[in-house]
């Protein structure tokens, strides 16, 4: 395995910041990185995008005798997105199970607040190419028989060169 030996293969920086965090979520915050990552694969993009999963609150147990009871799961919500989640509860909550392996959420409680999140910021726009740009990069993919792959990658290449800085 990649990142095992001391002098050996590069390891992504993903793999060491869970490393880090998930030890001090799931003592904080009783969850674990794995289950914030895959929000959006359990609960859906529209979903996702107004909420995330705040942490698992366990119940006390007095006596090491007692029996096992199931968490309750705070998720932080935006508006209309808390209606939404609170009339799919019984298939999130099946799904974060499915996902931990066992039994673990009896219950999902909805906190509503600001849910931030990278990904609702616009996107900039790339520039408009130059028709000198523009037919380099008709005669790079030119030859290409597939008109849909031509055309893709023309798209691709148009959004490349539209993001780089105009040489002036």
């Amino acid at each position: 395995m990649a990142g095992k030996k001391p002098f050996g293969n590069p390891v992504p920086v993903s793999d060491l910041a869970s490393e880090i965090l998930d030890p001090v979520l799931r003592k904080r915050a009783g969850i674990s990185v794995g289950l914030v990552q895959s929000w959006e694969e359990i609960v859906g993009p529209r979903l996702a995008l107004k909420s995330r999963p705040e942490k698992i609150q366990w119940p006390r147990r007095m006596h090491e005798d007692d029996p096992f009871e199931p968490a309750t799961l705070v998720v932080a919500c935006e508006g209309l997105a808390a209606l939404h989640l609170q009339h799919e509860t019984g298939e999130v909550i099946g799904r974060v199970n499915a996902f931990l392996g066992f039994n673990a959420i009896g219950r999902l409680r909805i906190v509503q607040k600001p849910v931030a999140s990278a990904s609702a910021a616009p996107r900039p726009r790339p520039r408009q190419l130059t028709d000198s740009e523009r037919k380099k990069l008709s005669g790079t993919v030119g030859l290409i028989e597939d008109e849909g792959l031509r055309a893709s990658l023309e798209r691709l290449g148009a959004s490349i060169i539209g993001s780089r800085q105009r040489k002036s």
